[in-house]
């Protein structure tokens, strides 16, 4: 009973500071917006609907399902320092998307989607087999082969849009921001919280197979069948996202590995509070990003390229958790 009283007790910190943030972002931006206005002036109340809610609605559901899809990749890999951003997935989503704008300049962006979740399965799944070939005993190989991986299909991406005079278009793709998310642009990003629910309903399964296959199959568990399953819902985040709002770095690696150190390796006992603190690390660069250079914005793939840059370091420095 302590232990899970213990355990609740930060969930429901975070739950709260995450409904705070949630509601100072709703008033913040270029626009005033009080809640006295939204009682008296029916044209706030139209902001409200038509910007600042889906806006929010936008960020949090994009941060915790990048966090859940950086712990499933995470637990894929065996190795705490990879995410969507550092394996290529984000970057074979974009691929995606120009590939469908190329040949189908007129595709919905269900459409879209669908290709960039094809695309981004497809090199996370050669990342996937490409590092099992690295030695075990160095876990720094791992993001340093990531880091590497990325960058080259992010070049070839930004090779073929150059040619294909879309270099521009591109760049929205690249570097995420919520400037854009109105009232009918951003439910896509609903798909993101059945990922989520995905994530719940596998997460003991997830759990066993981060154990190796050898141990999973011993235990019963479908580890091929496992390891599709946590493919799916990590392209279909990183791909979802990146359609609708663009690529958001460090989000699923920054998250995960700090709440594991805190609340452990079990996911069905961290994926609630991996999924808050995803939320709220977004939503905390997205509203420095409107403040930093108020009237004008930052990108929040900017703030956060810079925030999670330095995390990163960080968890590199403090090396892998033993215990």
């Amino acid at each position: 009973m302590a232990g899970g009283a213990a355990h609740r007790r930060p969930l429901a910190g975070a739950l709260a500071a995450l409904a705070a943030l949630s509601a100072c972002s709703l008033f913040v931006g270029v626009g005033a917006l009080s809640p006295r206005m939204l009682l008296d002036e029916p044209d706030a109340v139209a902001l409200m609907l038509a910007s600042r809610l889906p806006r929010t609605l936008a960020v949090l559901l994009a941060g915790s399902g990048l966090a859940i899809a950086g712990l499933v990749m995470q637990t894929m890999a065996r190795n705490r320092f990879v995410e969507p951003s550092t394996a290529g997935t984000m970057q074979g989503a974009a691929l995606g998307i120009l590939l469908v704008t190329i040949l189908a300049p007129g595709a919905s962006i269900l459409a879209k989607a669908a290709a960039a979740t094809a695309t981004a399965l497809a090199t996370t799944s050669l990342f996937l087999a490409m590092i099992h070939r690295l030695p075990p005993t160095q876990p720094f190989l791992v993001p340093l082969f990531g880091l590497v991986y990325g960058g080259v299909i992010g070049a070839g991406v930004t090779y073929v849009a150059w040619q294909a005079d879309l270099l521009q278009l591109i760049e929205i793709w690249l570097n995420g921001e919520f400037s854009g998310v109105l009232r009918g642009r951003y439910e896509l990003l609903w798909l993101t919280a059945a990922c989520v629910a995905l994530t719940w309903w596998v997460a003991d399964r997830l759990t066993i197979m981060s154990l190796g296959r050898e141990a999973s199959v011993g235990l019963g568990v479908d580890y091929a069948g496992m390891l599709r399953v946590g493919l799916v819902i990590v392209s279909g985040v990183s791909a979802l996202t990146v359609v609708v709002v663009g690529a958001i770095p460090f989000v699923g690696l920054v998250v995960p590995a700090l709440v594991s150190r805190l609340a452990g390796d079990n996911l069905r006992s961290t994926i609630p509070l991996v999924g808050l603190c995803g939320a709220m690390l977004v939503l905390v660069c997205d509203m420095a990003g409107r403040l930093l250079r108020y009237p004008y914005e930052i990108p929040v793939g900017t703030v956060l390229g810079v925030v999670g840059a330095l995390a990163f370091l960080a968890i590199l420095h403090a090396g892998p958790r033993h215990g």
